[in-house]
């Protein structure tokens, strides 16, 4: 079979992307994944095979425009495609979209009415729903033949606890939908399909998973379902992230609107791209800069990082009643042994302990063998996820 399944992840300037078989052997890889990336100034094509070798580097010369946006962006990555895969047929597409609200508690197959249902919800995640829903309106357009299926962030977290989904404030806010949704769910929905085949039966008992990267946030797991998470009403919620605040007393901004005459929109600015890791450095947002260099403010920056994550484990202990796993995904969760290391070390009190050398390669297991907790490494794959959905929901 030459059925392919394309994967689509839209933000404001950049468009990331996989095609995957649609034969369901999940055990093969992707055919092709890539970003484009620069949308709106400097498009630029980085894609790459399964078997890792450069497909296609290229910037689109008579794209660079500021007119160049999401509907050029998949109009010309579906020509892109069509060129390059050869015999191989896209039958179907799945987005990722953030915010699924409180109707979409599972991935649907895309249709008018579903889009006016999402675009209701791009109040609650303006700097992601409406590029999201873009991509799938131009896909529509540059290719009516397909089928689309939206899957959601949000939709992992469906099974959260009253208790954890309520804000203590009027009873009329909770019920138009100012609650915790939780967020970084497709992430987690793979994690939890991945850690049976790590850690066996304890999978099925009190599970932390933590996806920390540029978007950051952790998840208490029980019988691999969603019960406690650090993100709530929006991303911005919970840990230190590369440029959010995370956990923020609200009366942080009422003071910057009331004291220092800060608008709406400048205060927006500042919680979503001048904070976190960027702003208490003031030098990056990259992890990876941070940890090499040897100024004091990044320290500070790792530091907090550091700190947030380890009180914020603690916390979703406790909703748990125990520990029987924690594991570690996303960019820095993956590919910082240093960070993984110092949260561990901090939590040396659940008697977890790291296997030193096993940690650096970044092993499947980085704990070591008299560690009475088991801690995983989980190479995230948010895209197998939405392929699976896809091809389930349309019965490929």
């Amino acid at each position: 079979m030459n059925d392919h399944v394309l994967v689509i992840n839209a933000g404001s300037s950049s468009i990331k992307f996989a095609v995957y078989p649609a034969n369901g052997d999940w055990k093969n890889p992707y055919r092709v994944r890539g970003e484009l990336e620069g949308i709106g100034h400097a498009p630029r094509l980085h894609a790459r095979t399964s078997e890792g070798l450069l497909a296609q580097e290229q910037a689109p010369l008579s794209c660079n425009s500021p007119s160049f946006g999401p509907q050029e962006a998949v109009t010309f990555l579906v020509e892109w495609l069509r060129q390059n895969l050869g015999h191989h047929r896209l039958v179907a597409a799945g987005h990722r979209v953030v915010h699924g609200g409180e109707r979409f508690s599972a991935p649907v197959i895309v249709t008018p009415e579903v889009m006016d249902c999402l675009q209701q919800l791009v109040p609650l995640a303006r700097l992601h729903e409406p590029w999201e829903l873009e991509a799938i309106r131009a896909l529509a357009r540059a290719r009516p033949d397909l089928h689309q299926v939206a899957c959601f962030d949000t939709a992992f977290h469906c099974t959260l606890p009253d208790v954890e989904q309520r804000f203590a404030l009027p009873r009329q806010l909770h019920d138009e939908g100012v609650k915790r949704y939780g967020f970084h769910g497709l992430s987690y929905e793979y994690a939890a399909h991945m850690l049976p085949a790590l850690v066996g039966e304890r999978a099925l008992g009190r599970v932390v998973v933590a996806h920390l990267g540029n978007g950051a946030s952790l998840c208490a797991m029980r019988e691999l379902k969603s019960v406690a998470t650090t993100m709530g009403f929006t991303v911005l919620d919970g840990l230190v992230m590369g440029t959010r605040p995370g956990a923020l007393d609200p009366g942080v901004l009422l003071y910057l609107i009331q004291e220092k005459n800060m608008t709406v929109q400048q205060v927006s600015d500042l919680l979503h791209f001048r904070s976190g890791l960027l702003g208490v450095s003031g030098l990056s947002h990259d992890m990876r800069a941070l940890l090499a260099s040897g100024d004091p403010r990044a320290k500070e920056a790792v530091d907090l990082f550091v700190y947030r994550a380890v009180r914020e484990v603690g916390s979703l202990v406790a909703a748990l009643g125990g520990l029987d796993v924690l594991a570690f995904t996303g960019g820095i969760g993956e590919r910082a042994p240093e960070i993984r290391a110092r949260i561990c070390a901090k939590l040396a009190w659940l008697r977890i302990d790291l296997d030193r050398d096993a940690n650096r390669a970044g092993a499947p297991i980085v704990s070591a063998a008299g560690s009475r907790i088991p801690v995983c490494v989980i190479h995230c794959n948010e895209e197998l996820a939405i392929a699976r959905h896809t091809c389930r929901l349309l019965q490929l």
